[in-house]
């Protein structure tokens, strides 16, 4: 038997049976006609192949298939009764969620510490992930509730998704002190002569630094290609290779002895970061208390 083939409008005639002892009073109950909880109540017995109540005087007597359904059936009608008058409301200091969120690993440090201490302290049931974005399936991801929110840079997506700047960073140069081509005369020309880390989430192209750079007719030659940032600046620091990356970016990662940071030779547009989430989640009171938690954390 397919739970989706059956009408859930029985259980609910069934448990005001089960409860009231009777016919008159269960529709009394649930504000229907005798003949109509009479008519729900032969469907229900077709449907599982038991009288599920006996008549003895005015009274109906519950079958044992009666008895060993009706606890589910109470306690299934009282969560979605529950669930039904918590639509509309979020109580964070009682809530359970799951709230997943797609970044970088190391953007993770400008808001993750606060936002878990904010949670511990406000909301002890809620759990909180990061993942890994990608961005082939960004929209889909939080469309379908995949995700809560993204922290990414500018991105082409649809109107359906919602999205807060949070902040802008210049382009800087990690190379490590004592580098024998970096000096008081670092210029354009020294900058792409020299090989490059690249840190991409992608398998293959060049980073946002290269498209802009490619508007002015410059290409620089990428030697690595990585996933992290600190991983970047670990490299920077054993080798000649610089790195190019957003000046917060830099102060995040860079934890690395022996680096200097550099100003790009060249203006390019600045690095602008968004957090994203879909129109459906607007409204919603608990994507509204997660959104705001997240922008505090990322101010602070």
């Amino acid at each position: 038997m397919q739970l989706s083939r059956i009408d859930l409008n029985l259980f609910a005639v069934f448990d005001a049976i089960y409860r009231e002892r009777g016919i008159t009073a269960a529709a009394r109950q649930l504000h229907l006609s005798q003949p109509a909880v009479s008519h729900a109540l032969a469907r229900l017995r077709e449907l599982l192949g038991d009288p599920l109540f006996e008549r003895q005087g005015n009274v109906m007597i519950p079958t044992p298939m009666a008895r060993g359904l009706a606890g589910t059936v109470r306690a299934s009608l009282g969560g979605l009764d529950q669930a039904l008058r918590q639509v509309g409301q979020f109580d964070p200091a009682s809530s359970q969620r799951l709230f997943k969120v797609a970044t970088s690993g190391s953007a993770e440090l400008s808001f993750l510490p606060e936002l878990a201490e904010r949670v511990a302290r406000e909301a002890p049931g809620i759990r909180l992930a990061t993942v890994r974005a990608d961005r082939g399936n960004l929209e889909e991801d939080l469309r379908s509730g995949e995700l809560d929110l993204a922290l990414d840079i500018g991105l082409p997506l649809t109107a359906e998704i919602r999205r807060q700047q949070i902040g802008t960073s210049e382009l800087v140069v990690l190379a490590r002190v004592g580098h024998p081509a970096i000096g008081p005369g670092f210029d354009m020309e020294a900058y792409l002569a020299q090989e490059h880390v690249l840190v991409t989430g992608r398998r293959r192209g060049v980073g946002l630094e290269d498209v802009a750079l490619g508007r002015l007719g410059m290409r620089r030659r990428i030697r690595v290609r990585c996933q992290r940032h600190a991983a970047a600046s670990a490299i920077v620091a054993r080798t000649d290779l610089l790195a190019t990356m957003s000046r917060s970016q830099a102060a995040l990662d860079d934890a690395q002895a022996g680096i200097q940071v550099l100003a790009l030779p060249v203006v390019l547009p600045a690095l602008e970061t968004f957090l994203y989430w879909h129109a459906t989640a607007d409204a919603d009171p608990a994507s509204q208390w997660f959104r705001s938690a997240m922008l505090q954390a990322l101010e602070g």
